[in-house]
């Protein structure tokens, strides 16, 4: 049986700030990602399976990627925790807003490696996570490749 990748596309708006930085990153802003997650299987061949013929139903992955990534991540701002922004993000989870510390510094490259191994994970075991491309703007994006992390 052949292995098939099949791509879903999420969008998610976020806030950081890169702590040290020498820009305008520095500051707190935020972009309107965009998340494609490739995986690749074989598709399931048993016409008595309600999933016959997919290698994953698009719904399921959906399902696994919105709550490991969309859902903590959409309209969040993320601060490095090892860094002099937890300050600002205690004041701001104070004021009610949706904060997430992390152990690393917030750029496309660290959020691309923690999505991996979140979404690696929660995927069926006869599914593998092939790729992933973080787009944080219509020019620059962080890729992952599985085959680069063996």
């Amino acid at each position: 049986m052949s292995n098939i990748r099949i791509t879903k596309l999420f969008t998610f708006e976020t806030g950081h700030a890169l702590h040290g930085y020498d820009g305008k990153c520095k500051n707190v802003h935020g972009h309107s990602y965009k998340l494609e997650v490739t995986v690749i299987g074989s598709p399931i061949n048993d016409t008595n399976h309600t999933k016959n013929g997919m290698v994953i139903d698009f719904g399921d992955l959906k399902k696994i990627v919105n709550k490991e990534i969309v859902d903590e991540f959409d309209h969040a701002t993320v601060f490095n925790k090892n860094t002099p922004h937890v300050d600002l993000a205690t004041e701001m989870q104070n004021r009610g807003h949706n904060v997430i510390l992390v152990n690393y510094q917030p750029t496309s490259e660290n959020m691309v490696i923690d999505f991996a191994e979140k979404i690696s994970i929660k995927l069926p075991s006869h599914i593998k996570l092939h790729s992933l491309k973080l787009q944080e703007t219509d020019t620059s994006f962080a890729q992952w490749f599985a085959s680069d992390n063996l």
